[in-house]
């Protein structure tokens, strides 16, 4: 006889069983989205934790446990992975946008000390600006502009990534390459 569950399943919506059998059929989808989608169904179906997980082909019927719990709070959120171990993140979204904008203002040679930026001297701008980052590092600035689509020049400056200005009849154009994304993936 197996133990009563704490947190059981709450009654899937047609809606939701219709996304996670689409989830659990598609290739193209990540493998641990799969099988989370895998194994609620299989709790829907009635099979206990362990044999979900084994239909998911997982071992754990634990972490089936706690993706039930999950699931239902969250909703379909919950096939999505949560941050994983490393350092939590410190420079969310409006902070990331801030180094943009400072890396987009052309440098002042007498208040900067720089014709172009460079990491340490956008980090030294940043860290002394009123409404800057203090503790900013140079590999959260690297990070920030590489995640931009921003590359280092070999003339020593950062440039935006599949934007280029070019000289036509009527002037200097600014072309945008709209699959400069998916080429550096």
């Amino acid at each position: 006889m197996t133990r009563p569950q704490k947190d059981p399943l709450r009654p899937l919506t047609a809606e939701e069983q219709e996304i996670l059998k689409q989830i659990a059929r598609a290739q193209s989808e990540p493998a641990s989205h799969v099988a989370r989608a895998k194994a609620l169904l299989a709790v829907a179906a009635g099979k206990t934790y362990v044999k979900a997980a084994q239909a998911a082909g997982r071992r754990s019927g634990k972490a089936v446990s706690h993706l039930v719990s999950r699931f239902n709070q969250e909703g379909l959120a919950a096939i999505e992975p949560r941050h994983a171990g490393g350092p939590a993140v410190i420079y969310g979204a409006a902070e990331q946008q801030r180094i943009l904008v400072e890396a987009r203002r052309k440098p002042d040679r007498e208040e900067d000390g720089t014709a172009s930026w460079s990491l340490t001297t956008l980090q030294q701008a940043l860290r002394t600006a009123a409404d800057g980052l203090a503790e900013v590092s140079t590999y959260t600035i690297w990070m920030t502009l590489h995640q931009a689509n921003w590359s280092w020049q070999q003339d020593r400056t950062w440039c935006e990534t599949g934007k280029v200005k070019r000289k036509r009849k009527e002037g200097v154009v600014e072309v945008v390459d709209p699959d400069a994304t998916p080429k550096k993936t």
